[in-house]
């Protein structure tokens, strides 16, 4: 569903292929990586976004609380992004991700100023503790897409 600044969900972002519900991970380098090698397995960014999402990691931490960390590549790596889309990995055991527990990483691809909407929506579903457990407790990727999926009342108020 487009909204009509041309804004699409998360739900229509995310690929079912692009979903893992038992990911693993011994470090986060590890998992910053699995997320790219995912979104470039599905078509959404070129190999370089992968090495952008490190960098990016390395200059600025993307965990946001709650379990959970969102890579994306830096600005320069636009060029590298085919199509705006999201992955979703979720991991067995948490990482530690400088000194805080990750257990669900939300990959981002963007091109454009598209990932400041991403973040927006998504700040909106972790900050509800029902769906960030929701997506924490989530176990087939159609649960996902389910809690990502806006509601009628949020997709015609925005």
């Amino acid at each position: 569903m487009v909204d009509e600044s041309g804004t699409r969900s998360l739900a229509e972002l995310l690929d079912l292929e692009a979903i893992d519900l038992d990911a693993r991970a011994d470090s986060k380098e590890v998992a910053v990586r699995a997320c790219g090698e995912t979104l470039v397995r599905v078509g959404a960014v070129q190999p370089a976004y992968v090495d952008a999402m490190l960098e990016r990691e390395r200059t600025i931490s993307t965990y946001v609380g709650e379990g959970v960390a969102i890579p994306h590549g830096t600005l320069a790596a636009k060029e590298a992004v085919v199509r705006d889309a999201l992955c979703y990995l979720r991991f067995a055991e948490p990482i530690d991700w400088d000194g805080d527990e990750v257990t669900v990483c939300v990959g981002i691809a963007a091109a454009g100023d598209g990932h400041v909407e991403v973040l927006a929506q998504l700040a909106q579903v972790l900050m509800d503790p029902d769906q960030a457990q929701a997506l924490r407790d989530a176990t087939r990727p159609e649960d996902v897409l389910r809690v990502l999926q806006p509601t009628e009342e949020e997709a015609t108020s925005s």
